[in-house]
């Protein structure tokens, strides 16, 4: 399935003052979390990708239109000549459509709508958050339904607390909000060409869209607690960079977790990673 990715904001929460990067160009380890995205997918083998450019679109450009393999995999230096031992992107198919500086994400989507025309369905995503998600269930639960959309929900990630104030002003109870039935959007979708039917001129893709395909009971929710996070502030993005650094990646699901001898670890503990290592 043809994946499309929504990286042309400004990202005005990411600024550090010192660079002009989009919010996806922005590295965790020796990558810049577009990457980490897309090599997400490719993992379940999602490797035709369409950008929809605006804001630092130079940026993205340059980095794949320069890309240098060996950052990332092993290499035989031979007689000056490298020969990789491995690749990530030699079988990626990438599309750069400009969408506009200022286009909201349903804007953006509509304006690629040619370069997603005979699919059955089609992936799309944010660009800005790590996931262990397992893809692969999202989309076949998506497949059996007659949905035009399905979002990833995710327990909401807010460090508040939830006071239960009684009429005599006591405090009945203290939850976290990851405690309580709510969800929310986890910027993973699946949809249908029929997602264009909903989207008007300059539209959002959740209130304009999945919002009224929700009233109609077409809409669904993949329900995930494994690892989910945002790098929407220069905070969350410095969160990952020094989890990647602390060998703790559970997101990169197409690496194996190797222990100190070596050997691939049984398990990642996803909900602890995000307590000790990511806590804001």
């Amino acid at each position: 399935m043809k994946v499309v990715l929504f990286c042309g904001g400004f990202g005005m929460r990411m600024r550090d003052g010192m660079s002009d990067l989009p919010k996806p160009m922005h590295p965790v380890g020796p990558r810049p979390l577009i990457w980490h995205v897309m090599r997400y997918y490719a993992h379940f083998g999602h490797t035709d990708f369409v950008l929809c450019l605006g804001y630092g679109a130079h940026h993205i450009k340059d980095f794949f239109l320069t890309y240098s393999e060996t950052a990332s995999n092993d290499f035989v230096l031979r007689g000056g000549d490298v020969h990789l031992l491995g690749s990530d992107i030699s079988d990626w198919t990438i599309t750069f459509v400009h969408t506009g500086l200022d286009s909201p994400i349903g804007e953006r989507l509509r304006r690629v709508r040619r370069h997603v025309a005979g699919e059955e369905m089609f992936l799309a995503n944010y660009a800005d958050v790590l996931t262990d998600l397992p893809l692969n269930r999202m989309v076949e639960k998506f497949r059996r339904s007659d949905a035009v959309g399905a979002l990833l929900a995710v327990p909401p990630q807010s460090a508040f607390h939830c006071v239960d104030v009684g009429d005599d002003d006591r405090v009945a109870g203290i939850t976290t909000l990851q405690e309580m039935p709510l969800w929310e959007n986890g910027g993973y979708f699946v949809l249908r060409p029929e997602i264009f039917d909903y989207l008007p001129q300059n539209g959002d893709l959740i209130m304009d869209a999945c919002r009224p395909l929700a009233k109609e009971g077409r809409l669904m929710a993949y329900r995930h607690r494994g690892f989910w996070q945002p790098a929407d502030t220069v905070k969350e993005r410095h969160a990952l960079d020094a989890a990647y650094r602390a060998g703790a990646r559970p997101w990169m699901v197409w690496e194996p977790e190797l222990d100190d001898s070596g050997l691939v670890a049984a398990d990642l503990v996803p909900q602890q990673l995000r307590t000790e290592v990511l806590a804001r």
